[in-house]
């Protein structure tokens, strides 16, 4: 996958796309690292990073609602396809005034297997504690309430 990739969404169907095109790449990769596969979501409020994660959830056969873990800060859900990954972690660090409350939550515990795939709106909010092999999904809108992706 190039450095990084822009694309362009006008609605949820492209959005879903979009997510299966990027999940799709970095499963594909095989890039060794210790650990759990770990993509940062980052954007405004209300700018489609729970939208793209739940896209990326019904791609890999989640058939439980997902939502945002914004009060709850981390949701699992098992993955049933057979593959590399046996888990799903989406967190939420929006609320997160630091790293030490990640890592209180088990953070540690989570991005140490490398049958974890996980999913983290708002890393910046906890930089110190993402990995360095992490992938990025950097998503902004206009006012004509197109999203922008730029995949990384």
């Amino acid at each position: 996958m190039p450095n990084k990739t822009a694309k362009i969404s006008k609605n949820t169907k492209k959005t879903a796309q979009i997510a299966k095109m990027f999940l799709n790449k970095i499963l594909k990769r095989n890039i060794k690292h210790r650990g759990a596969l770990v993509v940062g979501l980052s954007g405004n409020l209300g700018a489609g990073k729970t939208t793209f994660i739940q896209a990326v959830a019904r791609h890999l056969g989640i058939k439980n609602k997902v939502s945002s873990p914004t009060f709850v800060i981390i949701k699992k859900y098992s993955l049933k396809k057979p593959g590399d990954y046996k888990f799903l972690f989406h967190l939420d660090a929006y609320r997160l005034k630091n790293e030490k409350e990640l890592l209180h939550l088990g953070w540690g515990e989570i991005i140490n297997n490398k049958k974890h795939l996980v999913f983290i709106e708002w890393p910046e909010n906890v930089p110190k504690i993402i990995p360095s092999h992490a992938r990025f999904v950097y998503i902004s809108s206009d006012d004509k309430e197109y999203r922008y992706f730029k995949l990384r």
